[in-house]
């Protein structure tokens, strides 16, 4: 518009701006000649000059109006929804406090520490797991990456150490607080209302060729799961070849073994023939062969792992003790 402004003024000093400039009053036949080309009979020299000035003014204003391509209307860009939860395992590999950091503003860090066992898996309609001391389970329900506590937590009422028992409650505190989730990178993360991560969680690994373990309690055949003889020390390790082996408390013992998802089952073992004097050894190493025997299922939570019957009862406990998967 000033371009225009200007031009104008030098045609017509009196002119104001484009808008408001008022056409000349010219021969038609004269404009016509101007714009066209061609020479009429009859073009008076002051006729010439006027349909020499109408055409200025009429590209001038042309210039001063441009048209404006229509915008190119934008595609809505679909948000996926995330993966659903059910039937997922997770260890957790990061805690926020409630607290603010006096620094960042931001949730507070809380350390964790590998092997504290803190484990969150979703499994027909319930989240259950351990946080570190004792274990929960609560129920939930989820929709478009919302996540619902449907009741109130139940848990255990274990005494653990005061950092335990700390860790345990924040974790808790994450948990019933949160109120969304997303998976990132492979990842879950649990969100407050606000989108604040509250805690991160690495997938549960499930497979158990390659991973070694020490058993911490046996079913006794008895009715009853029973601790460990005193001194005495049970292991089971998985080979990626399909063949358990490990120590029974006295004698070394190896058995083929086939696990498909939570399935599991051993073979009978075969085992060497010491004889041990301590007290009730002989008797540990009978039950925790009959216990393997009976084994149809394995439930890895983080760094534990029970062996169970088709039925459900526990055979066996066993804590990790290998960085193995």
């Amino acid at each position: 518009m000033i371009h225009c402004a200007q031009s104008m003024t030098r045609l017509q000093p009196t002119a104001r701006s484009c808008a408001t400039r008022q056409p000349f009053a010219v021969d038609a036949l004269a404009v016509s000649a101007v714009m066209t080309g061609a020479r009429p009979a009859r073009l008076a020299p002051r006729g010439l000059a006027m349909a020499l000035l109408a055409s200025v003014w009429s590209l001038t204003l042309t210039a001063c109006s441009p048209t404006r391509p229509a915008a190119a209307p934008v595609a809505p860009v679909a948000v996926p929804a995330p993966p659903a939860l059910e039937n997922t395992a997770w260890v957790l590999a990061d805690l926020r406090s409630s607290a603010p950091d006096l620094g960042t503003g931001m949730p507070a860090r809380k350390p964790v520490t590998p092997g504290t066992g803190a484990t969150l898996a979703f499994a027909q309609g319930r989240a259950s797991g351990s946080d570190g001391c004792n274990r929960f389970t609560v129920p939930y329900t989820t929709k478009a990456g919302e996540l619902t506590w449907t009741g109130k937590p139940a848990s255990t009422q274990m005494a653990c150490s005061s950092d335990a028992m700390e860790r345990g409650d924040a974790f808790m505190r994450a948990l019933t607080g949160a109120s969304g989730y997303r998976v990132v990178n492979g990842n879950l993360q649990l969100l407050s209302g606000d989108g604040t991560v509250r805690a991160t969680f690495t997938p549960q690994a499930r497979s158990l060729a390659g991973t070694a373990w020490r058993v911490t309690a046996i079913n006794n055949g008895k009715g009853g799961v029973v601790s460990l003889v005193a001194d005495s020390t049970v292991t089971l390790e998985f080979g990626a070849d399909g063949q358990a082996s490990g120590s029974a408390g006295c004698n070394r013992f190896t058995s083929a073994y086939r696990a498909d998802g939570e399935s599991l089952s051993f073979q009978s073992a075969a085992a060497t023939r010491r004889m041990c004097a301590a007290e009730g050894l002989m008797e540990q190493e009978q039950a925790f062969l009959n216990a393997l025997s009976s084994v149809a299922l394995a439930r890895r939570e983080g760094d534990r792992l029970e062996l169970r019957t088709a039925g459900g009862a526990l055979a066996a406990l066993l804590e990790r003790t290998s960085t193995a998967p």
